[in-house]
């Protein structure tokens, strides 16, 4: 969850899908969703062959919290409902928006990324080989 949906939480989304090679099921919304996404952040993801083209902003709704084992939160501060029984990661970062790819969004992505990866091995570890 973030406030517009449109950065860092695709972002996070589109690699957590990637990494969690259908171990995980992977949704991402924003309390007041942009219109679209930063184009920015679609050019980086298909660096690494991830394709944004379909992904879209979606607005933040408890019923999306409510579904939810684990929740990310990035940026959305006091938006973001809070249920019991509910992990929560929040995931601090600076906001792509705006900004160019070689400035900042790739290296916010590559954060993104690193950081990202141990949830997930906590979350869905992989099975045996």
């Amino acid at each position: 969850m973030c406030v517009q949906n449109a950065g860092r939480i695709q972002t996070a989304a589109a690699l957590i899908a990637h990494h969690g090679q259908g171990r995980v099921h992977v949704r991402s919304a924003g309390s007041q969703p942009a219109v679209e996404l930063e184009t920015e952040v679609v050019a980086v993801q298909s660096e690494l062959g991830l394709d944004l083209s379909t992904a879209f902003p979606k607005p933040l709704t408890d019923d999306v919290v409510r579904a939810a084992d684990v929740v990310i939160t990035m940026g959305c501060g006091d938006a973001c409902p809070v249920f019991p029984g509910k992990k929560y990661l929040d995931g601090a970062l600076e906001d792509p928006a705006g900004q160019g790819v070689d400035a900042a969004v790739r290296l916010i992505r590559d954060e993104i990324e690193t950081r990202i990866r141990v949830p997930i091995s906590e979350i869905a570890p992989a099975g045996p080989a």
